[in-house]
């Protein structure tokens, strides 16, 4: 019985364990192929947050993993992003509520510049005035956030709920707030 070429290739793949980055505690999340080391490091990984942090509430935030350092069998990561579902996202969305959505780009204690989207609905409609107002609220918040703390206190902070807290109640005076969610962080 003759074998094809493909399945030759195939079985003389390597397999590597994929270590979580260090902020989330390096711990093996999963396994991927690869013929040499060399063709392993700069792989994206997408991975849902719960299997790292064994939360079921995390299992709506997707992260993205970038193999930076392959030693041995381990293929050690670094997180690029961190971002909610879309069908999250979307369910946060309600008929006759306003929703906003913020990008901002400050720096963090080390000089790295770091996206920060955040989305914000309210209980009604709410006036033009009313939204550049949270928008101004928000983008000073985050700012004031970020001037001293690192990425990787800011990932712990948004796992944890912390900066979601501190956001709405420092808005929450200005308008009616539903929710304040964290809709991607960029590294």
């Amino acid at each position: 019985m003759a074998t094809s070429k493909g399945a030759e290739t195939w079985k003389a793949k390597k397999w590597f364990n994929i270590q979580a980055p260090d902020i989330l505690g390096s711990s093996t999340i999963g396994e991927m192929p690869a013929s040499e080391e060399k063709d392993a490091i700069g792989r994206m990984i997408k991975v849902s947050m719960s299997w790292i942090t064994n939360n079921p509430s995390h299992s709506f935030i997707v992260l993205g993993l970038k193999v930076t350092d392959v030693n041995g069998n381990a293929a050690h990561t670094q997180l690029k992003y961190l971002e909610q579902t879309y069908s999250y996202t979307h369910s946060l969305v309600r008929r006759y509520a306003s929703t906003l959505y913020t990008i901002d780009r400050p720096k963090d204690k080390e000089g790295r510049t770091i996206a920060l989207k955040l989305i914000l609905t309210t209980n009604r409609r709410i006036t033009t005035k009313k939204r550049k107002a949270l928008r101004k609220e928000l983008s000073s918040f985050v700012r004031d956030y970020m001037r001293d703390k690192g990425s990787g206190q800011l990932v712990k902070d948004v796992m944890e709920g912390a900066l979601q807290k501190e956001a709405m109640n420092r808005v929450h005076k200005i308008a009616s707030i539903n929710r304040l969610e964290v809709k991607k962080i960029e590294l």
